[in-house]
């Protein structure tokens, strides 16, 4: 019997969830934290990732420490330490700052369909991954990252693409991404076997 299922993702040990929500046939790996954030169909992390106000699409590959959403210090204040908003922890008269926490909130991420972000790399608040991209290992993400590009380096800077402009577009305009699970399996040999042109002659 297959592991994932439709109904609800396969968490593994130590996972803390708040907040979140996830599409069918999802996973999160060993002592993830995930807060404020959506998981499209198929979507999975691996050990250690720590993912907060983000939506992330279908088919995502993210991998093991990935670090996405990760939230600023206030560097205007007099203070960066977090006393200032999480105050309930320190007195007993004192109310956590409400709006820092929705303000932050507020500053969602996005990595689009069939990405992959590869071990250890960072995806700062408000970044697009576009469709199909692929960020490197240690990489720090800081701007937008263009559909079907390869990224890398600290910060990230483009490499070369993933696949030739025409075939990234053709690409999505096919979205293979929203077929039915049972058009994914009928198709699961040429998903294997064929080179991204190719399967698009067969299927477009």
């Amino acid at each position: 019997m297959a592991r994932l299922t439709e109904d609800a993702p396969f968490l593994h040990d130590g996972c803390e969830i708040k907040n979140a929500r996830f599409g069918r046939f999802c996973e999160v790996g060993k002592g993830s934290r995930i807060a404020h954030s959506e998981f499209g169909d198929y979507s999975y992390c691996d050990r250690y990732a720590d993912i907060a106000n983000t939506t992330i699409g279908k088919f995502a590959n993210i991998a093991s420490f990935v670090r996405i959403g990760a939230t600023d210090h206030p560097l205007d204040r007099a203070a960066l330490h977090h006393f200032m908003y999480r105050s309930e922890d320190l007195w007993d008269d004192a109310a956590d700052d409400a709006a820092f926490f929705a303000q932050r909130a507020a500053r969602r991420g996005y990595v689009g369909h069939d990405t992959w972000l590869g071990h250890a790399c960072q995806i700062k608040p408000e970044v697009t991954v576009g469709h199909g991209a692929v960020v490197a290992s240690g990489a720090i993400v800081t701007k937008d990252v263009a559909p079907y590009t390869i990224v890398a380096g600290t910060p990230a800077k483009p490499m070369r693409e993933r696949q030739p402009m025409a075939i990234a577009e053709r690409l999505i305009a096919l979205a293979w991404w929203d077929w039915s699970h049972s058009a994914l399996r009928a198709a699961l040999d040429d998903f294997r076997a064929l080179k991204a042109e190719a399967f698009l002659e067969k299927y477009e």
